[in-house]
């Protein structure tokens, strides 16, 4: 008898979204209780509940099948799975941020996603550096550490608060479910009514 299907699924909010939408498509999950339990019996799958940046080294190494995960985040991982639904919840969009009325050239820019930032600062011809942080990057602008960052924003209410603006898009992103290369094939029976499932789903809500 196969063994179920192993879910990578972010820790946080979009845990929540992650759960309603695959028990949208037909599985049943259910949580342990247990705020420190790290791998779940589910239910239908297995899940196990990772850092959002973990779960495409996670689907893509077969430790999980499949997972859900941010586009910003599947993009900088630069991870070889395939990606066959847009969820369509936690949108946001990353951008280049900078203080309010900032004119001076960028020579510094800081950022969580320093593969995506030095891709969209090479196709602009700038030769700005890119420094990695994986705290509060914003602040990065705040103490003249970077000339600009660039970050995830949702609602745009902390730029605001400390006088920092969008001042480029670089892309739009939302929560994808993201399939094993191998698992598809091998598991196809389970993962292919599922991903059609979950099409459905994000179609019509």
């Amino acid at each position: 008898m196969a063994s179920r299907l192993t879910l990578a699924l972010p820790k946080g909010r979009v845990l929540t979204d992650s759960l309603a939408a695959l028990r949208r498509a037909g599985l049943r999950l259910e949580l342990s209780d247990d705020a420190r339990a790290l791998r779940h019996d589910a239910g239908d799958a297995d899940v196990i509940v990772v850092r959002n940046a973990d779960v495409p080294t996670y689907v893509e190494l077969g430790v999980a099948d499949a997972g859900v995960v941010g586009k910003d985040v599947l993009l900088e991982a630069a991870c070889r799975v395939y990606e066959p639904v847009d969820l369509g919840f936690a949108a946001c969009r990353l951008a280049l941020i900078r203080p309010e009325g900032a004119r001076q050239p960028i020579r510094r820019v800081a950022s969580k996603y320093p593969r995506l930032t030095a891709r969209y600062l090479a196709g602009r011809g700038s030769t700005a550096e890119v420094v990695k942080l994986t705290g509060n990057v914003e602040l990065a602008c705040l103490t003249g550490l970077a000339d600009a960052v660039v970050d995830i924003v949702e609602t745009g209410g902390t730029l605001r608060a400390n006088r920092l603006e969008e001042v480029d898009l670089i892309l739009a992103s939302s929560a994808r479910f993201v399939v094993n290369r191998a698992a598809l094939k091998l598991r196809a029976e389970e993962l292919k009514p599922l991903i059609a499932a979950l099409r459905l789903g994000a179609e019509a809500g």
